[in-house]
């Protein structure tokens, strides 16, 4: 009887162990990220988070695997909390990865994504420019000759986790693209006027308005200015448009040069009349409004003021002027 007392006490005693593996809470002495790629087996899984000091020992882990069973998901994950082995256990079960938030704001175009993209650490800057030109193909019945992804990225915060893949990234943008103008009708005959054949066309419009106008209630008035230009065969004469050529040329410096508005490229609107060949940049629901339903004006020019507001005019002279005061103000 002493005999099979004492195996119960050892009993209880290795139950109580293991419950206090599993139950009790341990807190990392700092932030905590545990990546665990894709192939990761649950032996390895557990040394890591044990090497991580996210949980006591690897045992605990180990012990979970048996009893609670399931799909482990592979993925980053982040510990900051008290959490006990089974917590954790229960984390990676469910794929409760961490995730990277990666914020595109309105007229940003894919060199400035790239650069959020590597800030993020999703990515660098070179893999991401070079998947917008390989995956085409995800807006083929949008673009059907686009040799980029430019202007179908919609601006929005996302959210990836570090093992998401470039082309995934490049779906959920384009996707968004989709959904947000879905009610758009971007393709209808009265877009631009008239003036756009295609619904790229539409968004290259709508690209030129968001880089130059940054008022949702001008944004109409501008795109009027460019389908009178366009009317008249006139230059669109857009600046954005010299400065995107000069980045596609790796010859932007931040400021417009002589060399820039002589640059020989179908984006330099100052040397090529119409409209781009494709879009400079990502516009929001605004631009694309604009884009499509431009107002109808007599304004031929338009150039910021001070307050970053746009003045319009429909001679030449009054153009000047409003130039002239805009150079006053920055001096």
């Amino acid at each position: 009887m002493k005999f099979l007392g004492f195996l119960l006490l050892l009993v209880l005693i290795a139950l109580g162990g293991a419950a206090y593996l599993v139950y009790a809470p341990i807190t990392p002495s700092q932030e905590t990220f545990v990546d665990l790629p894709v192939g990761t087996g649950t032996q390895a899984m557990a040394q890591k988070l044990q090497d991580a000091h996210v949980i006591r020992t690897r045992y605990a882990f180990l012990i979970l695997r048996v009893w609670k069973g399931g799909n482990l998901k592979a993925g980053e994950y982040r510990f900051a909390d008290p959490a006990s082995a089974l917590t954790v256990y229960q984390r990676i079960a469910r794929g409760d990865v961490y995730t990277r938030a990666v914020t595109i704001p309105e007229g940003f175009n894919v060199y400035d994504i790239a650069t959020a993209i590597e800030a993020a650490g999703l990515g660098t800057h070179a893999a991401f420019l070079e998947a917008t030109q390989k995956n085409t193909d995800l807006i083929a019945d949008l673009s059907p000759n686009a040799q980029t992804l430019e202007g179908f990225l919609y601006p929005d915060t996302y959210r990836f986790s570090r093992h998401t893949t470039m082309r995934t990234m490049l779906d959920t943008m384009v996707r968004r693209f989709r959904k947000e103008t879905a009610l758009l009708d971007l393709q209808q005959p009265q877009a631009c006027a008239g003036l756009c054949t295609s619904l790229a066309q539409t968004v290259t419009l709508a690209s030129l308005v968001e880089k130059e106008v940054h008022f949702d209630d001008e944004r109409t008035q501008a795109a009027g200015v460019f389908i009178n230009r366009l009317n008249r065969n006139m230059p669109l004469q857009t600046d954005p448009t010299v400065i995107y050529a000069a980045i596609l040329a790796g010859h932007w410096t931040g400021v417009i040069h002589r060399s820039d508005l002589d640059r020989d490229s179908p984006y330099n609107t100052y040397k090529h009349p119409g409209l781009p060949p494709a879009p400079i940049c990502s516009p929001g629901a605004a631009a694309l409004k604009a884009a499509l339903h431009p107002v109808d004006t007599e304004a031929l020019y338009f150039v910021a003021d001070n307050t970053g507001h746009t003045r319009f005019s429909s001679n030449i002279s009054e153009h000047n002027a409003n130039v002239a005061d805009y150079r006053k103000g920055q001096q």
